[in-house]
């Protein structure tokens, strides 16, 4: 009876993805199960038995409570883009960072890691039981991918745009300007200072300079508009275009590199201190 109740599951199963698949829904939820088992009359107790057995086969790999991937296959790994997976694992997000430099062509480095931002706080896995006290980076890790987000207030959650990552999932992205803007609010996270300024200097022909100064400002952070005014304007910017990142008004002056010593060239249209060329610290 039981291995007749699992095969039942299991041919129920079969066709519950190839349902799914013709839908495009590689990546779904149980609402998502439910409405398309209900008109082969499958109730929610039996399908909770074919999701167990489609699991134990490998046939989907559970990615989180209620949430589940189609691995096309026998193997049990996943192939659906690594993008659609990060932009399901929590909603709404949009992949950003190291992830969308990379996909704009802004970096030759191909990340280890998938990054994504997001307006609400993440509880990943590792964060529960004996993990959460560790000092790395709290990732969610699926086959031999990781997944980090970087949680940011919602005025902070713009500049995405729509593309399609291949012929099933249309995702969110930062777009070129908006991932400028990271990279400048966060150079720690790229390497430094140097490396943006570096990156920024290689890609400016691809920046919609009017957009990335708009956003700066909507960004609204003032150390941020100044870095990258003084920086557009050392690339030979006309200041008729950074006027409005100019005139914002700053309390004190702001060192390009946050990681070093404040003693360098003083720019006091700016109010920046030039300090890359001071020591570090000890």
């Amino acid at each position: 009876m039981v291995k007749e109740l699992a095969r039942y599951a299991v041919t129920k199963g079969i066709e519950l993805i190839r349902e799914l698949t013709e839908e495009g829904l590689l990546i779904f939820d149980i609402e998502d199960a439910q409405r398309t088992v209900a008109p082969l009359g499958i109730g929610k107790g039996h399908l909770r038995k074919i999701l167990h057995e489609l699991t134990a086969g490998q046939w989907i790999k559970r990615i989180r409570r209620g949430l589940y991937v189609i691995t096309m296959g026998t193997s049990g790994l996943v192939t659906v883009h690594p993008f659609a997976i990060a932009t399901h694992l929590v909603q709404p997000s949009a992949i950003s960072h190291w992830s969308a430099l990379s996909f704009h062509g802004f970096t030759e480095q191909i990340p280890l890691t998938v990054t994504a931002t997001t307006p609400k706080k993440v509880v990943t896995p590792s964060m529960h039981g004996a993990d959460s006290q560790r000092r790395t980076k709290h990732t969610w890790k699926i086959d031999q991918t990781q997944y980090e987000y970087v949680s940011v207030k919602y005025g902070y959650y713009f500049g995405l745009e729509e593309i399609w990552i291949d012929e099933f999932f249309k995702i969110k992205i930062t777009d070129k300007e908006r991932t400028i803007i990271d990279c400048f609010a966060f150079p720690r996270m790229f390497g430094g200072i140097q490396w943006v300024l570096s990156t920024l200097e290689e890609v400016i022909d691809q920046i919609d300079l009017e957009k990335l100064v708009s956003y700066a400002i909507r960004y609204g952070k003032v150390s941020v508009m100044k870095r990258i005014g003084w920086s557009l304007e050392k690339l030979g910017v006309h200041e008729s275009t950074l006027d409005s990142l100019r005139f914002v008004k700053a309390s004190g002056f702001y060192e390009i590199d946050s990681t070093r010593v404040k003693r360098g060239t003083y720019d006091h249209n700016w109010r920046i201190v030039d300090n890359t060329a001071e020591k570090m610290v000890s």
